[in-house]
């Protein structure tokens, strides 16, 4: 491994309804020279172009799915790589979802020279808590059988790419369903700041 004068960087993981989006804020806040992605927000921005990955997207993303398991990594690694200076923060959410996305997230941030610098922090809730909290925030993706879909996807692949980040990064669990303010207060404790 290398030594690395990088900036801390944090990356937010979590089932759907954790408050990664939320927490993001809150440390963006914090932490101004952050640069936030979000691969939830580069796939709606995607799904509002009239192009044919726009559409498509479109219709996966609406139906609660997962689109095409490479462009996800394809956004994110795009945003990084033309956006982040290097004296700057990556602040993310959304991603990795998929085991293949890990691999290639930890072999982006080795080569960034920031893996040693980067926690990912897992926002750990039920799929009880989910279900009570998303169809409140009114997404097109938010009704009960939408978020069914995606906490199985969320089982079936995503919490492989977390047994992955625990044995290869440095993954911190959060207890998310508290209130905002202590999961951010444990946030803090966790990055020790």
């Amino acid at each position: 491994m290398r030594v690395s004068k990088k900036p801390l960087d944090f990356i937010l993981i979590g089932p759907p309804g954790s408050g990664k989006g939320t927490q993001a804020k809150l440390l963006l806040k914090k932490f101004p020279n952050s640069y936030y992605v979000s691969t939830g927000q580069l796939f709606r921005k995607l799904s509002a172009e009239k192009t044919d990955v726009g559409e498509r997207v479109k219709t996966v993303v609406e139906s609660g799915g997962l689109p095409f398991d490479d462009l996800a990594t394809t956004l994110w690694m795009y945003e990084i790589a033309f956006n982040v200076k290097k004296n700057q923060m990556i602040l993310a959410d959304g991603f990795p979802r998929r085991l293949q996305e890990a691999k290639d997230l930890d072999a982006f941030l080795d080569f960034l020279e920031r893996k040693n610098n980067t926690l990912f922090l897992l926002l750990d809730i039920s799929e009880k808590e989910a279900l009570e909290r998303l169809p409140k925030r009114g997404r097109a993706d938010d009704d009960v059988g939408d978020i069914k879909k995606r906490f199985r996807i969320y089982r079936q692949r995503t919490i492989p790419a977390m047994n992955y980040l625990k044995k290869h990064c440095r993954l911190i669990a959060i207890n998310g369903e508290q209130s905002i303010e202590n999961v951010f207060r444990d946030i803090l404790k966790a990055i020790k700041w």
